[in-house]
C-alpha cells in the first residue's frame, strides 16, 4: 500500500495560553511548562468538522473522482449520521466510492488507514481518500483545569494507492492498532459526553502513562515487522497530546531531538489528525530512502503505529 499525496487545514484562529487566565485559572507558564503548548488552532465560526475535512481533501489539489473508497476518522463528528465520508463523497462527486465513518479516539487515523489496507487486500479498493477531521472545541469545556486548555482543531487528507501510484512513492511498510479498552482506567479516563460536560480527562495521570508505553511499543512493532531497529528511524511523529509524553517517548526510545517532529507548541491536541497534519507539514522535509514512523495512542483506550519507507 502507498500514499499517493498528503495533505492538511488548519484554521486561521490561535488561542494563546494567556486566554485561560481566565477561564480556568492557569498561567500561561503552568500550561506551557506542563503540556508545551503556547498556542492552540480554533476553528472559526460555521468551521465544522465536515469543512474542514473538505478543506484539507481541496488541498490535495488532486483528482479523487475515481476514488473507490472513503474514510472518514474523528471522534468529534459535526453530524452523526451524514458523516465526513458522505459529506465528502456528495462535495467531489465522488459516484462510486464505499463512504465510512470510523472512531478510535485519537488513534482513529492509523486504524483508517488499517481499514484501508484490508480493503485492499481484499481486493475491494484500489484507491482510497482517508480523512482525519476534529473539531475539539466544538466539544472541550475550557473552565475544565484538566485539559480545559488542551485541544486545538485541524484535518488531514491521505490519498492511498492499493498499487504504486507513481515511481518512488512512499509505501507502508508495516501498520499495528490494537484497543486497550481493558487497560488501566480505559474508558473512564478520557471521554467525550456531549448529554453532560463535554470533552475531559478526568484521569489524566493514568492517560500519560499508558500513553508513554503504548506510543513505545508500537514502534517497537513496526521497526520489528519490517526488519528494522528504532536507530534506523530517520523521523519519528507521535501523536500530539502532551509535549511530556512526546519527550518521554523520544528518551525511551532514544532519539534525537531533530528526529522527533511535533507541531503541539502551536496547534496544541488536534486529535486523531495530528500526526496526519504534522506529516503534511514536513512533507518537503523528509527524502527519499528515509523510514518515517507514526506512533499514537487514543482514549478509551486504543494505539496504533505505522512505518513509511519513503
Amino acid at each position: 500500500m502507498y500514499l499517493e499525496h498528503i495533505s492538511h487545514y488548519l484554521p486561521e484562529l490561535r488561542i494563546p495560553n494567556s486566554y485561560f487566565k481566565d477561564v480556568n485559572g492557569l498561567t500561561e507558564d503552568w500550561i506551557y511548562t506542563r503540556t508545551g503548548i503556547k498556542t492552540r488552532s480554533k476553528a472559526a465560526l460555521g468551521e465544522t468538522t465536515n469543512t474542514m475535512a473538505i478543506n484539507a481533501v481541496t488541498a490535495l489539489q488532486k483528482d479523487v473522482s475515481d476514488v473507490d473508497l472513503i474514510i472518514g476518522a474523528s471522534y468529534t463528528p459535526y453530524d452523526t449520521v451524514a458523516t465526513i465520508a458522505h459529506e465528502i463523497q456528495k462535495h467531489f462527486n465522488i459516484v462510486k466510492a464505499k463512504a465510512i465513518y470510523i472512531s478510535s479516539a485519537c488513534s482513529s487515523l492509523i486504524n483508517a488507514i488499517e481499514i484501508a489496507e484490508a480493503y485492499f487486500a481484499l481486493n475491494k479498493s484500489k484507491r482510497a481518500l482517508i480523512v482525519a477531521s476534529e473539531h475539539n472545541t466544538a466539544y472541550s469545556n475550557e473552565e475544565d483545569e484538566k485539559s480545559g486548555h488542551l485541544w486545538g482543531d485541524g484535518a488531514c487528507a491521505m490519498l492511498l494507492t492499493k498499487e504504486e501510484a507513481y515511481d518512488g512513492a512512499p509505501k507502508f511498510c508495516s501498520i499495528v492498532t490494537g484497543g486497550l479498552g481493558h487497560v488501566g482506567e480505559g474508558p473512564d479516563a478520557v471521554y467525550l459526553r456531549p448529554t453532560e460536560n463535554g470533552l475531559e480527562m478526568p484521569n489524566g495521570r493514568d492517560v500519560f502513562i499508558n500513553a508513554c508505553g503504548y506510543m513505545e511499543r508500537g514502534l517497537h512493532e513496526v521497526v520489528k515487522e519490517c526488519n528494522l531497529s528504532t536507530e534506523e528511524l530517520d523521523y519519528v511523529i507521535p501523536h500530539q497530546a502532551n509535549n511530556r509524553i512526546i519527550n518521554n517517548l523520544r528518551k525511551s526510545v532514544k532519539l534525537p531531538k531533530e528526529k522527533v517532529l511535533s507541531n503541539i507548541k502551536e496547534l496544541g491536541n488536534t486529535g486523531c489528525a495530528s500526526t496526519g497534519i504534522c506529516l503534511s507539514q514536513n512533507i518537503d522535509l523528509i527524502k527519499k530512502g528515509d523510514n518515517v514512523a507514526i506512533t499514537v495512542f487514543g482514549g478509551g483506550y486504543s494505539y496504533g503505529a505505522a512505518l513509511l519507507q519513503f
